[in-house]
């Protein structure tokens, strides 16, 4: 019973990984030094990913290899030389967001198995659809479900023969994957580059609630819900942690791998915590899972919390029992150090020596034997040595290091060769020790060829036209859909996160103004998936704009023309291309991350349109928490549907730089952070005309500390003029709207 279940583990550095294994992991995921979202880990060399494969394959366990962010489109040659030489490793899969490189290892490397990183937030059936088209075999569910959630999931992933994988232990985000820019906006380390430098466990200055750290939440912690999960159908249990030390490692994964197991032999399982507790933590919540988002799922403390927790537990009321708290923990620490240490010091990552052994005489074919990690094999060639009189120069140690040094490959290094069993003064014809050569290469591949290395893929560059470039802009208010109108523009109406309740109104306004579109948001869990799905049934638009490839799906399956909204981070001419060539994509939006150098060299796609905003608030994170439990205080004590469908507040809180972030919760949506100023970027239309087809504006009615001293048909008026390259009205943008930031154009990622 134990293969319904994979328990898969953190890897951030070599020993972390010894100690996985070593803990009975069934998995790991790990990273190299590029191209993954840790890179604060200290992460791996390909020298050392052939050894930490073969220790872990010894121990029956898989390596996955993360490859998960978003890339640049002056890395694609760089990452297909990497995935060049992953293709003749044994790596057991590669997790990936980007959706340019599924595009590419689908097109192009179709033997490495393809998982869905954590980071697309894969939270609707939809999205699973979508996924299965680009041969993903396993997905990494959303943190924020609950186990009914998650439970209907497993069966649809079951329908495309695709896996479910769940974190069941570690950090919590406050925001939704993916969709968290703070790190970003603020410090210029995005997090879809795997630089989160971590702004919401900062402390801010002290809020009307008396929380020092408003944004910190506790850990999760899924160790109680073993039987929910497999009831589930829940495959793989995945701890979070790749830059925690080897000790947590080993703690977590041992703890688990024992959970699992009096799982699987029908024996009662552990409820004691206390080692769990004993390692890094910030105390332990398990509300997402149980469908209970409370406040007490927030901790004002982002350190360690184990003293904290021991000293509860021992109910210390003096300094000396606190003392003998903080002295116990530090001893326990110290065994499980050195207890690891112990257990992995000799677990070898190094490349297997190998060893040539050369015999024959005159007559004779030329034999060798191949020893190497405790396996041999023994070949001839076809044809038999001759006297090097006859033929030319002999078979020595000198010719036969020349002609076999090559078969050193990821896993093995050739050390030993050896004539001493060959006669002297005898010849081969070097073609018949080429085919030795290859003969070994292909056993010490498993009896496999080796791939051939695939040259990067070309786009066709399409000759640039001229276009009249259009604009669009976003509205949340009915009562701005005739002024928006008027203006010439595109109009795209926001569908609201609580789809489900609102969905008869949205109906009804999509029919009575047909000509809008609608916008759907990056989240739409459960019923508000479903509503989607009414709703395009129901009035049937001629295009939609979505940020949920759930809803792409289903735009796709009712031939509707679909554009891909700005949270799909799309970064690349790869995931153009695949949104085209896969989904037969409208358009799409580029990245607001990316700066203009990183811009420039993307490809449109032939008939394809390509999008950009150029003023917006500055979403930095989305949350399925409520924000103003630790900001302002909230009297209601979890956040459920009714506070999803009613709640509108407005905050703000101060980090202690100064800075200000705008916290907005609009009827209908989850809570959002915003940065203290709107994004307007009038720069690139000068910087690359007639790069992109259409220029986006977003009018909702977010308060920023942005100021606009004109109305919104005069601002729309000002933008039509400014895309269109006159120079008066950018002057005229820059005097009426004040105080905006374009850092992250100048920045990029």
């Amino acid at each position: 019973m134990r293969n319904k279940f994979e328990l898969l583990a953190p890897g951030g550095d070599i020993e972390s990984i010894k100690a996985a294994i070593i803990a009975g992991a069934d998995a790991i995921y790990c990273g190299l030094d590029n191209f993954n979202a840790r890179n604060r880990a200290t992460n791996l060399t390909f020298d050392n990913l052939n050894g930490i494969v073969r220790l872990a394959h010894e121990y029956d366990c898989k390596i996955f290899l993360t490859l998960n962010i978003i890339i640049l489109e002056s890395e694609i040659p760089a990452l297909v030389r990497l995935i060049n030489k992953l293709v003749n490793t044994k790596i057991d899969g590669v997790i990936v967001q980007d959706l340019g490189l599924f595009y590419i290892l689908k097109k192009h490397f179709p033997t490495l198995d393809v998982h869905a990183s954590t980071q697309i937030n894969t939270h609707n059936e939809g999205q699973i659809a979508f996924l299965s088209k680009l041969t993903a075999s396993r997905v990494n569910l959303s943190r924020e479900l609950n186990i009914h959630e998650i439970k209907h999931l497993a069966s649809v992933g079951r329908d495309y023969n695709m896996l479910m994988e769940v974190f069941v232990h570690g950090s919590y985000c406050i925001g939704f994957s993916g969709l968290c820019y703070i790190s970003s906006v603020k410090n210029g380390n995005s997090g879809n580059r795997g630089r989160c430098s971590q702004p919401c466990r900062d402390q801010y200055k002290t809020t009307d609630a008396g929380k020092d750290y408003p944004l910190n939440m506790k850990d999760n912690s899924a160790f109680s819900d073993m039987e929910a999960l497999a009831d589930a159908g829940v495959y793989s249990l995945k701890v979070e942690g790749r830059i925690k030390k080897s000790h947590y490692v080993y703690t977590v994964v041992d703890q688990w791998n024992q959970q699992i197991q009096r799982y699987c032999d029908n024996q009662a399982l552990l409820t004691d915590k206390s080692a769990l507790y004993t390692v890094f933590n910030r105390d332990f919540s398990n509300s997402y899972l149980q469908g209970d988002i409370n406040k007490g799922m927030f901790i004002d403390n982002p350190r360690d919390n184990s003293i904290q927790h021991f000293t509860e537990i021992y109910s210390c009321k003096t300094d000396d029992s606190v003392q003998q708290v903080r002295q116990k923990l530090y001893d326990d620490k110290t065994v499980i150090i050195e207890t690891v240490a112990e257990k992995i010091q000799n677990l070898n990552i190094d490349k297997l020596p190998l060893n040539l052994y050369f015999s024959g005489d005159a007559g004779q074919p030329l034999n060798v034997l191949v020893t190497t990690g405790g396996a041999e094999y023994s070949l001839e060639t076809e044809g038999v040595l001759a006297a090097a009189s006859e033929k030319g120069r002999s078979i020595d140690e000198e010719l036969l290091t020349s002609s076999f040094k090559s078969i050193s490959d990821n896993d093995h290094q050739l050390t030993t060769i050896d004539i001493s069993k060959l006669a002297d003064n005898v010849f081969i014809a070097f073609k018949e020790l080429n085919v030795l050569r290859d003969r070994i290469s292909f056993w010490l591949n498993g009896s496999k060829p080796l791939i051939e290395p695939v040259d990067t893929p070309r786009l066709p560059r399409i000759d640039v036209v001229d276009e009249k470039p259009q604009l669009t802009v976003l509205i949340s208010n009915k009562k701005d859909i005739e002024t928006c109108q008027a203006s010439g523009a595109q109009v795209y109406f926001q569908l609201p996160d609580s789809l489900h309740t609102e969905v008869k109104k949205m109906v009804a306004l999509f029919t009575e103004h047909q000509n809008l579109v609608p916008w759907f948001p990056a989240i739409l869990i459960g019923d508000h998936f479903e509503a989607a799905k009414t709703l395009l049934e129901t009035v049937k638009p001629k295009r939609i704009v979505t940020n949920n490839t759930g809803v792409a799906h289903l735009a796709i399956e009712l031939g509707i023309e679909w554009i891909a909204g700005p949270y799909l981070n799309l970064s690349n001419s790869f995931s153009l291309e695949c949104l085209k060539q896969e989904y037969g994509c409208t358009g799409a939006f580029i990245s607001n991350e990316l700066n203009k150098k990183q811009i420039k060299p993307i490809i449109r796609p032939s008939g394809f349109e390509l999008h950009h905003s150029i003023y917006h608030p500055i979403m930095i994170l989305m949350s399925r928490q409520c924000l103003f439990h630790q900001t302002v205080g909230c009297k209601v004590k979890a956040f459920d549907s009714k506070c999803l469908k009613g709640c509108k507040k407005t905050a703000s809180i101060i980090n202690m730089r100064e800075s200000s972030f705008i916290i907005d919760k609009q009827k209908g949506d989850h809570n959002a952070m915003y940065s203290q100023f709107n994004f307007m970027n009038t720069d690139i239309i000068n910087d690359m005309p007639a790069k992109f087809s259409h220029y986006f504006v977003d009018l909702r009615d977010i308060k920023t500390d942005t100021q606009v001293s004109v109305d919104k048909a005069a601002l729309l008026a000002l933008f039509t003029r400014a895309i269109n390259s006159d120079d008066t009205a950018i002057t005229e943008l820059s005097d009426a709207v004040t105080q905006t930031s374009n850092a992250q154009y100048r920045k990029g990622l």
